[in-house]
């Protein structure tokens, strides 16, 4: 909705009077906007006259959680708001910004209009809320989605028809509505370019809150025509340095097409015909000039970038040892495949989500990525998403201040974001998230700043992430119970750790296992018990077999260094006999021409695999205990 021909007073009341009477109206050359937020209002329950039943005002306390809760949007904002009083000085006009639910966070403006304005709620804490307000430009503007011009007798309720009022909606990077920009005045005042200043206005504040979230990612700037670049109406693109789409302007958004629902689930190889290394490339020039890129529908459009560069000095003491992950390796190809490949992005800013059943080591491998990193001297902060109350999962992240809730300490908390410092921060069963704080995790990952619980100041953060979980994320995406945009920040590179009846390594990491718990030189485990422990499913992965162990060198005596039978729990011994029982071992021989062949074929697989029992077995086909077998029969 844009500014619109304005009816005089008479045909106005004339409109509202149908309205009421026949639930419709006649009245030619009324604003479609204004006749639908009219039906909406009346839907509400609203009456353009008498009082008001019921209005959701917030109280002091409730105002000052809010403001904290929208302090990125009033920072932005107001710069803004002080430029657009200069504007309209001395006009009886005020400057408004309200929250996406149309409760007002912030107002300046002139001291005898704001007293006025106090007499029908135009002030923080209230809400117009078109269900609360029915017909102004604030409520119309975040109903509507689009810029919106409501002047005297328009308003639904007639106690607010001495006002004028201009508003735009405000768009976040990640394209959800954040709030409205608002000028109000007296009726008597009005001028027909404040839609177009407020317009202007918010799309100021809309390129700030952009920019914020290109801090630390790239940032493109877009415009039809080279010299369009750095002016208010070019586009705007956030790409994460995995190349990403993770925020945009509207302009951007027009420009190449794309609605605010693709920003997150969008590529760079989506979108430009391009390839991304070479705009990487292009960031780090910083004389850059406009160019030409072609996007993917056959558009050519002008950019330029800008972005922190990926080159770090480190000094030769700094540099980081590769030794941590490479120590865990035993031999298994999809675990060494998922290790080398978390060490080539550890130290690029990209997320890694490292997914896989519970007890296959998912902590373990984070906290050597972590020690193999550049960021080996900083803190690595493990936070399980799983273990902790949700009412206390926004404070344990964000930290708060003293005295922000019942309860709180009154030396407040860093929070375990601030508590990294520029370590890793590892959030495990991040899959168990609750669904309400997803949104705050997803913009401080975009803007690596945070606001402590009942703090109106948002503080700088410095973190790597890695995030674990046994969840199938795509299908909790799916299904809604996990944010499609928030997936894609944390999937920078997702890695799937294989589970512990699926690996190559086996006997390798079964007598690794048992030195890290102390077992003696020479502890082993009885032939027979070890081809059933290799059969074995093991649910539980890697913790259910130290478990296991661990009771079992328990179970020893002093003079013992074979784990047999009668060290194993009950409730094992009875599965490994069970499931024996379902698999006896082969018990006729092969005729000799085929056994001749067969050992060949054995043969061979040990040398492609090295010596590995374990692979060779998988490549064959075969369990490791009829390898075994086949070798003693050689």
């Amino acid at each position: 909705m844009r500014q619109h021909h304005i009816l005089p007073a008479p045909q106005i009341r004339l409109a509202r009077s149908q309205l009421m009477e026949n639930g419709t109206t006649s009245v030619q050359g009324l604003d479609l906007g204004v006749s639908r937020s009219w039906h909406r209002s009346l839907a509400a329950g609203l009456s353009p006259v008498g009082r008001i039943s019921a209005i959701d005002n917030l109280s002091s306390f409730e105002l000052q959680r809010m403001r904290s809760l929208n302090h990125d949007l009033i920072s932005h904002s107001q710069p803004v708001m002080e430029y657009l009083l200069d504007q309209v000085s001395n006009t009886q006009s005020m400057v408004i910004l309200s929250d996406h639910q149309g409760v007002l966070m912030h107002t300046m403006g002139d001291l005898a209009f704001l007293t006025k304005a106090e007499r029908v709620a135009l002030m923080c804490g209230a809400s117009w809320h078109e269900t609360q307000r029915g017909t102004n430009a604030i409520g119309t503007a975040l109903a509507e989605m689009c810029d919106v011009e409501i002047h005297g007798g328009e308003h639904f309720l007639e106690r607010n028809g001495f006002l004028t009022c201009a508003a735009a909606p405000i768009m976040s990077a990640s394209g959800a509505l954040m709030g409205a920009l608002d000028i109000s005045g007296d009726h008597r005042s009005r001028h027909p370019h404040t839609l177009g200043l407020v317009s202007t206005a918010a799309r100021m504040i809309e390129n700030s809150l952009v920019q914020a979230t290109s801090r630390d990612n790239v940032l493109l700037m877009l415009h039809a025509r080279p010299e369009g670049i750095g002016t208010i109406a070019q586009g705007l693109l956030v790409f994460s340095h995995d190349g990403w789409l993770i925020g945009a302007n509207r302009r951007g958004l027009e420009q190449m097409h794309l609605k605010p629902a693709q920003i997150g689930a969008s590529t760079w190889a989506q979108l430009f015909q391009s390839e991304w290394v070479d705009l990487l490339e292009r960031e780090s020039r910083t004389s850059e000039r406009a160019f030409s890129l072609q996007t993917q529908t056959h558009h050519t459009l002008f950019a330029r970038v800008r972005g922190r560069s990926q080159t770090r000095i480190h000094s030769p003491a700094a540099q980081a040892s590769t030794q941590a992950i490479r120590s865990l390796d035993t031999g298994d190809a999809k675990w060494r495949l998922a290790a080398e490949k978390a060490l080539k992005v550890c130290d690029k800013d990209i997320p890694i989500l490292v997914m896989g059943e519970s007890g296959v080591g998912k902590e373990v491998f984070a906290r050597a990525i972590h020690q193999s990193s550049m960021r080996s001297d900083k803190p690595f902060v493990a936070l399980n998403c799983a273990a902790i109350p949700e009412h206390l999962i926004e404070s344990e992240l964000f930290g708060y201040v003293p005295g922000a809730f019942t309860g709180a300490s009154k030396n407040g908390s860093e929070g375990r974001f601030r508590e990294v410092k520029g370590g890793t921060l590892f959030l495990d069963e991040i899959g168990d998230m609750p669904l309400g704080l997803q949104t705050r995790l997803l913009r401080v990952l975009q803007e690596k700043r945070v606001t402590p619980v009942g703090s109106g100041e948002s503080v700088a953060v410095d973190f790597s992430l890695i995030c674990a979980t046994h969840q199938q994320l795509k299908q909790a995406v799916e299904q809604g119970r996990f944010r499609t945009d928030l997936f894609y920040r944390i999937n920078g590179l997702s890695l799937q750790l294989p589970a512990l009846r699926d690996r190559q390594d086996f006997e390798v990491l079964t007598q690794r296992v048992l030195t890290s718990l102390g077992g003696a030189d020479g502890c082993e485990i009885a032939p027979d018990l070890f081809q059933a422990m290799s059969a074995y499913p093991w649910p539980g992965n890697l913790r259910q077999l130290s478990h296991m162990l661990k009771t079992a060198l328990a179970l020893l005596e002093p003079h013992q260094t074979r784990i047999g039978w009668q060290h194993m729990p009950d409730d094992l011994v009875e599965e490994l006999r069970h499931l024996e029982a379902q698999h006896p071992p082969h018990s006729q021989r092969t005729p000799q021409n085929l056994d001749e062949l067969s050992m060949k074929a054995i043969q061979m697989a040990l040398e492609s695999c090295r010596g590995n029992v374990s692979a060779a077995a998988k490549q064959l086909g075969i369990s490791r205990q009829t390898l075994y077998r086949r070798l003693k029969q050689k």
